[in-house]
C-alpha cells in the first residue's frame, strides 16, 4: 500500500485531495490545526470511504517546533507501519494575514506557513521519501507569476501588504522546489508544483479581517469545489514514470513565471530556507 503524508488536510483541498488518495487505496496521513478538525477529517473520511486507511496528526505548522513535532510522529508511524517509506508529500497547509505578524521564532507569519514548513517538513521525511523514490507536492498559485524576488526585504517587514506576502511566498517556494529538483536530480526523488486556481475555500478568511475576509468571501464563489485541484495532485502523485514537468494546473503542465526559473535566485531561496530552518539537505 503507498502512502500519502497531506498538511492543511482537515478540510479544503487538503481534505478533498486525502479523499481522492484514499479512494484510490492509498494510506493517507493528514496533518491539521488541532486534535478536533483532525479527528472530525478522519471520521469523515472513514464514513466516506469503506476502509480507508487514515491517521492524522495535530501541529499548528506556523511554529517550527509543531513541524518538526509532528515530522517525528509521522516518520515514527512510516518506519513502524510503512517500512519507512513515503510515496508522497504534499505541502498544502498555507494562509494569509491581513496585517504583519510574526510567529515565536519572529518570522512573518504568511512566510512561516507557506513556505518555511514545506521545506521543514520536506526535511525531516527526506529519508523516507528517499526510500521510495518519492514525490514532494506543493501548493502554489498563479499569483507567482505577478510578483518578482525581494531579497532586500524577505519577509516584506518594510513593505507588507497581505496579498502581496501570499504572492511572494508562492514563488519563494517554486524556487526553493526547483533547487531542489537541482540537488536530488540523482536521487530519484522529485519536486513538483499544483497551481489549484480559484477554489471555494475559506483560506482568506482564517485569521483575516476586515476588507481581506470581505473580498475573499465574494472572490471564493466563483471558484471551483476542491475536488477538481485534487486530481492534478494524485496524478503527479501515481503517474508512471514520474512526470517531467514542474509547474500544472488542471492536470496539465503549465508555463510559469521567468523568476522562478532563475537558478541562482533559487540557490538563494534553497539557502535561505536552510537557515531559517536550522537544517542542511
Amino acid at each position: 500500500m503507498k502512502t500519502a503524508v497531506i498538511t492543511g488536510a482537515t478540510s479544503g483541498i487538503g481534505f478533498a485531495t486525502a479523499k481522492a488518495f484514499a479512494s484510490l487505496g492509498w494510506r493517507v496521513i493528514g496533518i491539521g490545526r488541532d486534535e478536533r478538525s483532525c479527528e472530525r477529517a478522519r471520521q469523515e473520511l472513514q464514513v466516506l470511504i469503506s476502509g480507508a486507511q487514515t491517521e492524522y496528526f495535530a501541529a499548528d505548522l506556523i511554529h517550527q517546533s509543531e513541524v518538526v513535532k509532528a515530522a517525528n510522529k509521522v516518520s515514527a508511524y512510516l518506519c513502524e507501519a510503512c517500512e519507512g517509506k513515503l510515496e508522497v508529500l504534499v505541502n498544502n497547509a498555507g494562509g494569509v494575514r491581513s496585517v504583519y505578524t510574526t510567529t515565536a521564532e519572529g518570522y512573518e507569519q504568511q512566510f512561516a506557513l507557506n513556505l518555511l514548513a514545506g521545506v521543514l517538513f520536506t526535511h525531516k521525511l527526506l529519508d523516507c521519501l528517499k526510500a521510495a523514490n518519492g514525490r514532494v507536492l506543493f501548493t502554489g498559485s498563479n499569483s507567482h507569476k505577478h510578483i518578482r524576488p525581494r531579497f532586500d526585504d524577505i519577509m516584506l517587514e518594510r513593505r507588507y501588504h497581505c496579498l502581496t506576502a501570499y504572492k511572494h511566498t508562492k514563488l519563494l517556494g517554486m524556487l526553493f522546489a526547483q533547487a531542489f529538483n537541482r540537488r536530488f536530480e540523482k536521487e530519484h526523488i522529485r519536486a513538483y508544483v499544483v497551481d489549484p486556481g480559484l477554489v471555494n475555500t475559506k483560506i482568506g478568511m482564517k485569521q483575516t479581517g476586515g476588507l481581506v475576509r470581505f473580498v475573499w468571501e465574494l472572490r471564493r464563489r466563483g471558484g471551483c469545489t476542491p475536488d477538481l485541484p485534487a486530481q492534478t495532485y494524485v496524478q503527479l502523485a501515481s503517474a508512471a514514470p514520474a512526470p517531467e514537468g514542474f509547474y500544472y494546473y488542471r492536470c496539465l503542465e503549465r508555463p510559469y513565471s521567468r523568476f522562478a526559473k532563475d537558478e541562482q535566485a533559487a540557490a538563494r531561496v534553497f539557502s535561505l530556507c536552510e537557515r531559517y530552518c536550522g537544517i542542511r539537505f
